[in-house]
């Protein structure tokens, strides 16, 4: 089993796990790309960081349709990002460092363009004429049930080859795979196989709760009127249940695949996206024989900024399932950046500072995506610099995830902050010129030097790193939360609001961000202060 070694904890346990979206991080050749050399480059950045591992977006062969998640070649670098000789190279300087490396894996379906689909639309008759999910027409040549795509309309695409629909779960160039099929789930076996045998120590899943679909095609069913929010109506897709094109119960056999393959890796890791249906995390994800772990949408989507939910990710999606060793993240590639979203303007560098210790002292992996370290806020882009299909289909009323993928800015009074010497395949916001990496050095009271700071408490400290959580009641906006682990104890503080707090506490202050102070058995926290303090 990977989840103890020689009576230790698996070192993905409590681990911070740094996101990088590699188109973006650093390009060395100057074609406005990211690649695999820029990203060598700024290992020390990653090390003095103190992250424990990296989680690369999907560095694979693809026409990019969605830039890296509808994969043509899955056992193979994408030219533009290098070559499996630089990736080699990639695996020995990390492992040199004593870091590991997490790959996307987008398993669920592939690109149009992939062989596999290539042969299976060819004819109904043909080896791979099942690899896919293919359905008759209705009579009146209508799609085959109510199935959705995540990106908007039907989520069936007619082919005239094979005279029939096939199902995809995103864009029509995204065709899903058949996991009723022993001979797919077998490959796709081997593709972990592949990268864990060439160095690689595990894997994120994209979309984990999709690979197995209802065989019957049984139409989803709405999502009832009171349970709809905002988010829900801003897009079709999310006004049905996803309980058969997706989270079946047969799901859970599919992880259990994946963690087989896993258990024969020593130390090896796998983690799942469950972004629909959270509650069913369990399901599908815990020890001892399930996916490793898994995170949900519930900090990502969430434009509440209130105690209750933080508590309610423990207390609710959690409470099924209070043995499962969770991951917490508040930023990723496909979602608004975490300062604009809580915080509601173009970058509050205190706000950042505390949604940052709250992160690093929750219970869980921590994923940081890039550029959470600096405080960059979400980028507003013009209509013409929009790549991401969801921007360009809901453009200007929902302008996709482009603003949290644009270029990590590394230098001052460099064109494109140091990312790259060409034209940047995203432009350089203003508002990250002036949190650049090197401006932040020199800045002690940085964004990024408190991040380190941060990361240096919580691996420091078996509380904060494996502890127990517990919520406790305090004023409004206030969260608090204690982290208790073989007899130490820590108590979490923070102020939400804008507006000062007083909270009794005792104890000693180990750490803190903004104006706090403790006299005579009350702690001030000042707007948007956290502490963290040993009782």
């Amino acid at each position: 089993m990977n989840d103890v070694t020689g009576g230790q904890q698996a070192w993905w346990k409590g681990a911070i796990v740094y996101q990088i979206y590699p188109r973006s991080f650093c390009d060395t050749n100057g074609d406005g790309i990211g690649d695999l050399a820029g990203l060598r480059s700024k290992l020390d950045y990653v090390e003095k960081l103190g992250a424990d591992a990296l989680w690369l977006s999907p560095v694979y062969p693809s026409p990019d349709r969605d830039y890296g998640y509808d994969v043509s070649g899955y056992c193979d670098i994408d030219p533009k990002f290098g070559t499996l000789a630089e990736f080699d190279t990639l695996v020995q300087d990390l492992h040199g460092r004593g870091l590991k490396l997490i790959l996307d894996q987008v398993l669920s379906h592939t690109s149009d363009q992939h062989p596999w689909f290539q042969e299976s639309l060819l004819s109904r008759d043909n080896a791979k004429k099942d690899w896919y999910v293919w359905a008759e027409a209705k009579e009146d040549g209508t799609v085959p049930n109510n199935w959705l795509s995540a990106f908007g309309g039907a989520a069936w695409s007619w082919h005239p080859l094979r005279r029939q629909y096939y199902f995809h779960k995103f864009l029509r160039q995204q065709p899903k795979l058949n996991f009723h099929n022993k001979d797919v789930v077998k490959a796709v076996m081997d593709v972990l196989r592949f990268w864990l045998e060439r160095g690689a120590d595990g894997f994120r899943l994209d979309v984990a709760n999709s690979f197995v679909h209802d065989e019957k095609l049984t139409d989803n069913p709405p999502l009832p009127m009171e349970e709809r929010s905002f988010l829900d109506w801003a897009h079709a897709p999310r006004l049905q249940q996803h309980i058969h094109d997706a989270n079946t119960l047969e799901n859970e056999w599919s992880m259990r695949e994946v963690r087989r393959v896993m258990d024969d890796y020593e130390g090896s890791w796998a983690f799942g996206e469950f972004s629909e249906e959270p509650k069913r995390l369990p399901l599908y994800a815990g020890e001892p024989d399930k996916l490793h772990t898994g995170y949900t949408f519930h900090f990502l989507e969430s434009w509440s900024f209130e105690p209750a939910t933080f508590r309610a990710y423990y207390e609710d999606v959690l409470a099924a399932a209070p043995d499962l060793w969770p991951c917490v993240t508040f930023s990723n590639h496909d979602v608004i950046r975490t300062v604009t979203r809580w915080g509601g303007g173009a970058g509050d560098d205190e706000l950042a500072k505390l949604c940052l210790l709250i992160l690093l002292t929750l219970r869980g992996t921590v994923l940081m995506y890039q550029g959470e370290e600096l405080g960059l806020p979400e980028a507003d882009l013009a209509r013409e610099d929009i790549r991401d299909p969801v921007g360009d289909l809901y453009f200007p009323f929902a302008k996709g995830r482009d603003g949290c993928r644009t270029p990590m800015p590394w230098e001052e009074g460099k064109p494109h902050a140091g990312f790259t010497s060409g034209t940047p395949w995203l432009p350089m916001p203003e508002s990250h010129l002036t949190r650049s990496v090197e401006a932040q050095e020199k800045d002690l009271t940085s964004v990024l030097h408190f991040t380190r700071a941060a990361i240096a408490l919580r691996k420091s400290d078996t509380a904060l790193t494996w502890g127990a959580i517990r919520f406790e009641e305090g004023p409004d906006g206030v969260l608090i939360y204690e982290r208790a682990h073989e007899g130490e104890k820590r108590r979490c503080l923070f102020n939400l609001t804008r507006e000062a707090k007083s909270v009794p506490a005792e104890g000693d202050v180990l750490f803190q961000t903004g104006v706090g102070s403790l006299s005579e058995g009350k702690l001030e926290l000042g707007a948007h202060a956290g502490v963290v303090m040993k009782v």
